[in-house]
């Protein structure tokens, strides 16, 4: 019997979590036949509070967090990154960078990782070039105009665009064919409803 071995994608959880931004993502990962299982972590292990209310348990904490152990860090936006709690979380990013493994980061998380000096050499974009600008960063001239991008293994998103970002995780981890990922965007991105048939054709139906 051939043996599968289970990627984990690491989602990390700050107190105001924006929930939007990372429902496609968690909903549809596993829909391309990957086999990967979300985990999420905290700075502490504890639960956190997100902007909508809910409570996410966490299952590990952030010191037990190894880059050779995951397939990819997501920051989720959040009205926190600017504060000392979630510095543990922008560290944990960077030694995920110096790893070579994949982050991908959305709405304020880009902020973070940009005043961290890690979008300063890499293509990037974000709410608002000028936003950006604020975190006193070097990389203004890499901005790009689009909903996300993605620049040897760092994605970024505006905080608009969750289904562009989703995408962007999808063709970074290899998760879904790339046809699948084209028409999955082009209804939930797009809203065209000419992808559901595209993806109701792929599975068959």
């Amino acid at each position: 019997m051939k043996r599968t071995t289970t990627r984990h994608l690491h989602l990390a959880l700050v107190d105001t979590l924006a929930d939007w931004e990372i429902g496609f993502l968690t909903a549809h990962l596993t829909q391309g036949g990957a086999d990967l299982r979300v985990v999420t972590v905290s700075a502490d292990g504890g639960p956190v509070t997100t902007m909508g209310g809910l409570r996410i348990a966490a299952d590990l904490a952030l010191a037990d967090l190894d880059p050779t152990d995951s397939a990819m860090l997501v920051l989720p936006g959040g009205e926190t990154w600017a504060e000392p709690e979630t510095q543990g979380v922008v560290e944990a990013a960077r030694r995920f960078v110096a790893a070579g493994v994949p982050v991908a980061a959305i709405c304020g998380a880009v902020w973070a990782l940009a005043a961290a000096g890690l979008l300063d050499d890499r293509r990037h974009t974000s709410n608002d070039a000028g936003w950006l600008a604020s975190s006193g960063y070097a990389g203004g001239a890499l901005h790009v105009d689009a909903p996300a991008v993605t620049d040897r293994g760092v994605v970024t998103a505006t905080g608009i665009a969750p289904a562009h970002f989703a995408a962007e995780v999808f063709r970074t981890l290899g998760s879904h064919p790339e046809p699948m990922v084209d028409s999955w965007l082009k209804l939930y991105g797009d809203r065209d409803p000419a992808g559901f048939h595209e993806l109701m054709a792929m599975a068959g139906a």
